[in-house]
């Protein structure tokens, strides 16, 4: 007998996988940003306050409210609701709400055409975890009909280490609204009718007493334009261009079309630090693919391999790109619109890379750096014989001279003994050393501080060697605000760097100037004796 069946979806497992997919704690703003934007809002108000049972998070905007329709949408998987975007908006299927059922309390309020509506749902993520679909009730009274807008307030907010007082600042909230979120929106330079919208942002004083709150709108703006160099030692590090706003078409070989639109720079190191990255230059710049000009990934493999990415900031929108469930990934990379894409890119970019300026910037970038090394080089040999003439008094002027005092405190007698096997100072991890047998991949610096200063990886290091620590309250900032969007702390009583959230890797530092004091002290007590 044959049997026609339908498969089954197991909702309470769908709720809980959608939710835990959303794994930084910050997505909720950007999840409430994007809500309140397509709710026609010109005003939108996040509070983030730490409680005993967790943080607590309201938000509330002056848009169009919801519906009786909408509200269910607010709580249901798969049949969003958004405004004028159809099935080509990023939050289209629903999942991005989720997030708020990572918590105890969801309450919201809502007015829209004379109706308020009240919607609360009690422990969901603990019902979720117990295997039960969580219930709203909701409560529906009369009000003015000019009253509208929506107060969303989310209690006990499961949010991992992400909004702990130690990790969450507003300069992270800045940094995240800029480059995750609506914030660092480009459709400004493409919409005539564009709707700004203003963001305000206000910490908890036991999460960030530094200011009362953060305003901010949804336009990424770029650095003003200085096609000339400076004068002075960094004559290129202010120059910078602006790439007008592009509309590319794009065909597949099997005739499908789509359009992207672009808009750029291209700057030099103090230009780019105008803009909110708090000296990620690697994590930041590039070229960034994204949906409803919100940025998704970068595509950094369409600029040629002999110019830097970092100089430049270029985001491509399209409509035709998919994403994961947690928006952090494009999933349709295989796909032949995609790649037409990546080559329609490719090709653009490499207009941007023959450009006159482009060269005349590049030029100026190595005439500058040909005087600096020059200048560094000033030093006369009587002055370098003086220093290492008696080991006390050595100080390392850069970076190979940190690698020889390393070798100097080995012949002191220095334990144990580290020796570099192989040093390159242009790379990320510019050196191997050999310790007990074993080789590691290092990072060489004069100080500590200058491997965070230079934006260079913690993933692929092993140990940092250096001269000194550097500014202590710089690396205090480090711990507060995070490295390369992962938690950092720095235990260097103990010369150990612990990186990562969740899994956590150890860096080891080898402080070369103790590593040659602690001789002199041995060999200062040996005498007494």
């Amino acid at each position: 007998m044959q049997q026609t069946k339908t498969p089954k979806v197991n909702e309470v497992n769908e709720f809980l996988e959608i939710a835990s997919d959303f794994e930084d704690p910050l997505e909720v703003i950007r999840e409430s940003l994007s809500n309140s934007y397509d709710a026609n809002a010109s005003e939108v108000y996040i509070e983030i306050n730490q409680g005993y049972e967790g943080s607590e998070i309201i938000i509330e905007d002056d848009g169009d409210g919801m519906s009786s329709e909408n509200l269910e949408s607010f709580f249901d998987l798969g049949n969003s609701t958004k405004r004028g975007k159809g099935d080509q908006s990023i939050g289209y299927k629903g999942h991005g709400t989720k997030i708020f059922y990572k918590s105890d309390r969801i309450e919201v309020n809502t007015a829209s055409e004379g109706i308020n509506r009240r919607a609360t749902m009690e422990h969901p993520w603990q019902k979720l975890n117990d295997g039960v679909l969580p219930e709203y009730d909701v409560t529906e009274t009369k009000t003015r009909e000019e009253n509208q807008g929506t107060r969303i307030k989310i209690v006990g907010f499961k949010s991992g280490r992400g909004f702990e007082p130690t990790t969450l600042t507003y300069n992270k909230i800045a940094h995240y609204l800029k480059w995750k979120t609506l914030a660092g929106s480009t459709a400004h330079f493409f919409e005539d009718d564009f709707d700004e919208m203003e963001i305000t942002v206000s910490l908890g004083e036991s999460i960030d007493d530094e200011r009362d709150k953060l305003v901010t709108n949804n336009k990424l703006e770029f650095p003003d334009e200085q096609l000339e160099p400076s004068d002075g030692q960094f004559p290129e590090a202010r120059m910078c261009k602006h790439y007008e706003p592009r509309e590319l078409e794009v065909t597949t070989d099997s005739g499908e079309t789509t359009t992207v639109q672009i808009v750029g720079m291209v700057g030099g190191k103090e230009a780019r630090d105008e803009l909110p990255t708090y000296g990620r230059h690697s994590a930041q710049f590039g070229i960034w693919l994204a949906k409803d000009h919100i940025k998704v990934e970068r595509l950094n493999e369409a600029i040629s391999h002999d110019n830097e990415f970092i100089h430049f900031l270029f985001v491509a929108n399209s409509q035709d790109i998919e994403l994961s469930a947690n928006r952090e990934k494009i999933r349709n990379k295989s796909s032949p619109i995609y790649q037409a894409i990546e080559e329609q890119l490719s090709y653009y970019l490499s207009k941007i890379t023959s450009d006159p300026w482009f060269k005349q910037y590049l030029e100026q970038r190595r005439i500058a750096e040909l005087n600096r090394k020059a200048k560094s080089q000033q030093n006369s040999i009587e002055d370098r014989v003086e220093q290492v003439a008696e080991h006390d008094n050595i100080e390392p002027s850069n970076k190979a001279e940190v690698v020889l005092a390393l070798e100097q405190s080995n012949r002191f007698g220095a334990k144990p003994t580290i020796t570099v096997k192989d040093f390159g100072p242009g790379e990320d991890v510019n050196s191997v050393v050999e310790q007990s047998g074993n080789l590691y991949g290092c990072s060489v610096h004069q100080q500590l501080t200058d491997h965070f200063e230079e934006d260079k990886p913690l993933e692929s290091v092993s140990k940092i060697i250096c001269w000194s620590i550097g500014d202590r309250d710089q690396l205090r900032q480090l711990e507060r605000q995070g490295y390369h969007n992962e938690e950092v702390s720095f235990d260097l009583e103990n010369n150990r760097i612990e990186y990562g959230t969740g899994s956590t890797r150890v860096i080891h530092v080898i402080q070369v100037s103790s590593r040659i004091k602690r001789v002199d002290q041995e060999i200062d007590q040996a005498s007494l004796d």
